[in-house]
């Protein structure tokens, strides 16, 4: 069935469009990484945070969550049952899709792109204090990715913060585009790098899929597979609420409208 795009939907298309382009222009540009490597640590907030809320859905703790300098990160909870391990393992890279998909549908449900940079410096901020700070202390649990999961979740918090509170309608709109642009293609690229290593002839190396295939016997390959095919599930159901026509009793976007922003 074909779907058009709706008229009420065309601005902000246009500025997704915009940002997915930037996006792929930037993996092209010698240095690039140094403007992205911002986006990069709040998508493994994001990936890591994921597992973190995983645990503690099914009964389990946290013992810490860090993030390191180049990017990757690592989640420390109790273990569970079969089902709870499999839940958590799976959290990560489909946190970091269904939270670039939350992200665009929030913002074509007429929430305010401020509104939205507010709660997500919240989200980061408080993943940082509670499982990056708190928890490993109280905890006993890794104490050495403490420094840096601290200054980068409290200078991402609070750039998001700043610029929701002092930016414009329209660059804050353009940041949150941007944001779901990262998260799902962080998500698609960090899938596509454990594919290959979930092969046979692939290294050995611990990733998310290796730890579903020692807690059910099922290759990790599988599981690779499994995710990457939720994660496209996720971005075409975000995708088909993104591009219809909002109802027409709610308000227009405070990005797209002509009132003075608050």
């Amino acid at each position: 069935m074909r779907v058009g795009i709706a008229n009420d939907a065309r601005p902000q298309a246009a500025i997704l469009l915009v940002a997915a382009a930037i996006s792929i222009v930037l993996w092209f540009i010698p240095f690039a990484e140094l403007l992205t490597y911002p986006f990069r640590l709040f998508v493994t907030f994001i990936h890591e945070g994921g597992h973190a809320l995983a645990a503690l859905v099914t009964g389990n703790s946290v013992q810490s969550l860090s993030v390191a300098m180049n990017a990757s990160g690592e989640t420390y909870t109790s273990q569970g049952g079969l089902f709870s391990q499999m839940f958590i393992a799976s959290a990560g890279y489909i946190s970091s899709m269904g939270f670039g998909a939350l992200l665009l549908v929030l913002i074509r449900k007429a929430i305010a792109a401020r509104v939205v940079l507010a709660g997500t410096a919240l989200l980061v901020f408080g993943l940082t204090l509670i499982f990056g700070l708190i928890k490993p202390v109280v905890a006993g649990g890794a104490l050495s990715g403490i420094p840096f999961t601290l200054v980068a979740g409290v200078l991402l918090s609070g750039g998001l913060f700043a610029i929701a509170r002092f930016a414009t309608a329209r660059v804050a709109a353009f940041l949150v585009s941007f944001l779901a642009v990262q998260c799902v293609l962080n998500a698609l690229l960090d899938l596509k790098t454990v594919f290959f290593l979930s092969s046979p002839f692939a290294p050995s190396v611990q990733t998310d899929a290796v730890n579903m295939a020692t807690a059910t016997g099922i290759p990790a390959i599988f599981w690779t597979i499994l995710w990457i095919a939720i994660a496209f599930g996720i971005l075409w159901f975000a995708m088909r609420l993104y591009v219809v026509s909002r109802d027409a009793r709610v308000q227009p976007d405070l990005p797209f409208e002509d009132s003075p922003a608050v």
